[in-house]
């Protein structure tokens, strides 16, 4: 097993941040993370406020994958992700949905429990997750950013058994990942989840040639296609854009059927609110889309 240790981490996916390991394809590889703070806050007593900010948002890598080049979809396979047993959830003044309204930092310590995340005594059931994770991009995009390269997509989809799909921008793809949550609701309103960290197994597959607009993500049910933008209405008009092109290659539809059948099976979800591009997700059945129509929609203008 090939294992990438924390230490080993980036602030931006740069093209020019050396590559920390290379593995094969479907080489099975671990990446040791740190918490989006970097583990800086460990106690109720430690605010958001008083950390250094420089130091938010690592991802650990990059991973050069061999045999990826520009223009491919590299699919990242996530088999497994290991929690710690504790995580922090904060509140910052005008961060977050309702940052207005934020009088003040606070910190508020998460236990997790198995199969549970425990704040404030109540049991909330777990939904562990990958917040960011992304391959180099030219506009050098610091990890906190979402956009076509991945980054900062805090999708609880992309969780344990899901593919995701990321164009390719470069040579070996130069992949990384971090920002662990325990738990997450759509939208992650207050600004942070249960931030944690942990250590993530993934291997990679890919798709020649495939020229992808946008990421997208795959598990037993369904097909998701991300999308961020500083707009959300924009990102879900983009979305949707993408969805109806898939319904109308997946079926040989005419593009107006393809739209009406859209509006009976796609689902148009939030993602999340707070970064600096929000992010959304279109969610299709995958018994109206199949994966060479999708990747046919996502590869057209």
């Amino acid at each position: 097993m090939i294992r990438v240790p924390s230490e080993k981490h980036f602030f931006a996916f740069d093209p020019s941040v050396k590559p920390a390991v290379s593995v094969d394809l479907n080489q099975d590889v671990t990446l040791e993370t740190l918490d989006c703070f970097s583990n800086q806050i460990l106690s109720e007593d430690q605010l958001v406020t008083d950390i250094d900010f420089s130091r938010v948002n690592p991802a650990t890598g990059p991973v050069f994958v061999n045999g990826v080049k520009p223009g491919d979809a590299l699919v990242v396979n996530i088999k497994r992700i290991d929690l710690v047993d504790s995580g922090v959830i904060v509140t910052v003044s005008g961060f977050g949905v309702l940052g207005d309204l934020v009088e003040k930092a606070k910190t508020r310590v998460c236990r997790i429990n198995g199969d549970t995340v425990d704040f404030l005594g109540m049991d909330i059931p777990m939904g562990k997750m990958i917040g960011v994770i992304g391959v180099a991009t030219p506009e050098k995009t610091p990890c906190g950013v979402p956009g076509r390269h991945g980054g900062n997509l805090d999708s609880k989809v992309i969780t344990e058994g899901a593919k995701l799909y990321l164009p390719v921008f470069y040579e070996g793809g130069l992949f990384g990942l971090g920002d662990l949550h325990a738990v997450m609701g759509d939208g992650e309103i207050c600004v942070a989840s249960c931030e944690t960290h942990g250590e993530v197994t993934v291997s990679f597959s890919k798709v020649d040639g495939a020229n992808i607009a946008w990421p997208f993500v795959e598990d037993k049910d369904y097909f998701y296609i991300l999308v961020s933008k500083e707009d959300v209405f924009e990102a879900f008009k983009e979305g949707v854009k993408y969805g109806v092109k898939a319904l109308q290659y997946s079926n040989e539809l005419e593009w107006h059927d393809a739209y009406m059948l859209g509006s009976l099976v796609i689902d148009v979800q939030v993602s999340q609110l707070v970064n600096p591009s929000k992010t959304i997700r279109v969610r299709i059945p995958k018994k109206y889309v199949s994966l060479s129509g999708l990747l046919s929609a996502l590869g057209s203008s």
